[in-house]
């Protein structure tokens, strides 16, 4: 076993070296504390898109290893999954090497833990390296963009190192034609949230446009959820079961607005649909990336309202009956360049997220996208919620 990770940025470690703590560490304190790098540019070219393990254990991620020497980096992400190291505290301090659990050159994304079944995983994969066939990606005004391969399913493997009882090769949970991915789990196990291109529509309009659908692993029944024009993606359930929320560019514009939707349940306790959709952004910023608190009470999500050079964190209120301008909003981040993709461990008391923070390697103007993790003190982030100051 090996423990990877860059550094610890605490203020005792900082002393105890000499070195001058950077900016963000006071800046983000108290709700941030115990900062360090999960992955670095010694590993990985670039690493993001990272989620717990129920057990809060494990973590799944991307990432594009770095070459060998004289070769490019791979084109397309890998899906790879490290066991987490925590001090006597349980803070996490680093983790294990990291698993390689996609195919060799399949274009692979948005991974996922089975919460029930031990040892399960999911994530969107070509499975074969993915041919040119590739429909228009999303394009933000930062110039941020994804693909949607058409080959892209989701797809589930088991692994013994996880606790199940053999390793089987990735398999699709369903065929439909055209992309497939942004998936997520419902708390029960039960559901599987995912976002699906319709292709013809997009043709149409110009740009892409995925809907989100729910499919339901007892029945096999797909339910449409957010099937409006333009693109819709990145869904989760709330803790409750009760909401999803997603990202979408539901204007058309290259901005992303954060929504949630209210589940409608059959008298069967199935899943039909959605009762009503509620938007909690609208301004000319890309927000994205949202993730509710364990507590539903809140999210936190990605937002480029410090311009697209410097994406930043922030938490918004969930409170669905609340007019959109009054709801509380609060900036978590504080360092320069890009910070998103935030995710908090099921406790409530981690929070792992993707940025270009820390050391620089030879060539770059700023540092790669790697993974960090922290201890998120949710009692601290209120409180400054009460204070009303989102800066």
């Amino acid at each position: 076993m090996r423990i990877r990770h860059a550094c610890i940025i605490a203020p005792f470690l900082l002393a105890s070296t000499g070195l001058a703590q950077p900016d963000w560490v006071e800046a983000e304190a108290p709700i941030l504390t115990n900062t360090v790098a999960l992955t670095t540019s010694d590993s990985f070219y670039k690493a993001g898109e990272q989620y717990f393990s129920p057990d809060m254990e494990w973590m799944i991620f991307q990432g594009v290893p770095i070459p060998e020497a004289g070769k490019d980096p791979d084109a397309h992400y890998s899906m790879y999954i490290a066991k987490l190291i925590r001090d006597d505290a349980g803070n996490i301090i680093g983790t294990e090497d990291p698993i390689l659990v996609s195919p060799p050159g399949a274009a692979s994304t948005c991974g996922w833990f089975h919460p029930i079944n031990t040892g399960e995983i999911m994530f969107g994969s070509t499975i074969i390296p993915p041919g040119t066939g590739i429909s228009p990606g999303y394009k933000g005004k930062n110039k941020y963009t994804w693909e949607f391969p058409h080959e892209m399913e989701i797809v589930t493997r088991t692994l013994a190192v996880l606790g199940a009882e053999t390793d089987s090769d990735p398999t699709p949970m369903f065929t439909k034609p055209g992309y497939d991915a942004e998936g997520s789990y419902s708390p029960d196990g039960r559901y599987v949230l995912y976002a699906h291109v319709d292709e013809e529509r997009s043709a149409k309009l110009g740009r892409p446009d995925a809907d989100l659908y729910v499919f339901d692993t007892t029945t096999g029944a797909q339910i449409p959820m957010v099937v409006q024009d333009g693109y819709d993606g990145g869904p989760f359930f709330s803790p409750d079961m009760s909401w999803i929320c997603y990202r979408s560019d539901r204007a058309g514009d290259a901005n992303l607005q954060l929504f949630a939707a209210e589940i409608d349940y059959a008298p069967d306790g199935s899943i039909k649909g959605i009762k009503r959709e509620v938007q909690l952004t609208d301004n000319d910023w890309v927000n994205w990336a949202p993730y509710f608190h364990p507590s539903g009470r809140f999210m936190v999500y990605t937002s480029s309202e410090l311009g697209h050079t410097n994406y930043e964190v922030f938490a918004i209120e969930f409170d669905p009956d609340k007019p959109m301008d009054e709801l509380w909003k609060v900036r978590i981040t504080h360092a320069d360049s890009f910070d998103g993709q935030p995710v908090l461990s099921p406790d409530g008391k981690s929070m792992i997220w993707c940025a270009q923070r820390g050391n620089m390697t030879e060539g770059e103007i700023r540092p790669s996208s790697q993974i960090w993790a922290t201890s998120f003190d949710a009692k601290a982030l209120l409180r400054k919620a009460r204070a009303g100051g989102s800066f």
